[in-house]
């Protein structure tokens, strides 16, 4: 039995210093895969998190501002925003004021699942034609593009860098690696449901 539990913390302590010492980009990339600058007339961003009513997440905010950073690229003439009201109302409010058109930003508020994202978007775009932009953060792209796909979109991934710049300070790697793993929990899950 101890020497199980020696084991067993060796193991946590290796763990703690891997993911402590060097960040989970390799993992990461993989899952951001491909890395596109890709251009669209329509841009799709899911919304991540949200503090409270009227303030959004640190993930919102960073998809958010991506989202503006490709809006003055140029090309794109729609962007949708998709999550819960909550989120998406708080992103639409900071992305008009950053200079996009109100009129170009619609808002899909009911979706509470990146599947629910995918399904309520494809039936508010059913009369657009595509390909369009598909921006959230850089690890839940590879879910994120198979379960708009599965929804009938035909999407150009443009994942918005968010892990990669958390993983860059050796405070965030631990909430990053837990964010992997989670991700990494949801795919076999959207696997087993078929929604991917």
């Amino acid at each position: 039995m101890l020497h199980h539990l020696k084991n067993l913390l060796a193991c946590l302590g290796a763990l703690l210093a891997l993911v402590t010492i060097v960040p989970p980009a390799w993992y990461g990339q993989w899952l951001a895969h491909p890395w596109t600058d890709a251009r669209a007339p329509v841009l799709i961003v899911l919304g991540g998190d949200s503090v409270r009513e009227g303030m959004m997440g640190t993930s919102s905010y960073w998809r958010s501002v991506f989202a503006v950073d490709v809006w003055r690229e140029g090309g794109v003439k729609r962007m949708i925003l998709s999550g819960d009201r909550q989120t998406t109302a708080s992103m639409r409010t900071w992305i008009v004021e950053q200079g996009v058109p109100a009129d170009a930003v619609t808002v899909e508020g009911n979706s509470q699942t990146t599947h629910e994202n995918a399904v309520f978007t494809a039936a508010l775009l059913r009369d657009v034609p595509g390909p369009y932009l598909l921006m959230t953060s850089d690890i839940h792209m590879w879910r994120a593009q198979r379960a708009f796909r599965q929804a009938g979109l035909a999407i150009l991934p443009r994942p918005a860098p968010d892990a990669f710049k958390r993983a860059n300070d050796w405070r965030d790697r631990w909430r990053v690696f837990l964010d992997i793993a989670n991700e990494c929990i949801k795919i076999v899950y959207y696997r087993l449901k078929r929604w991917i």
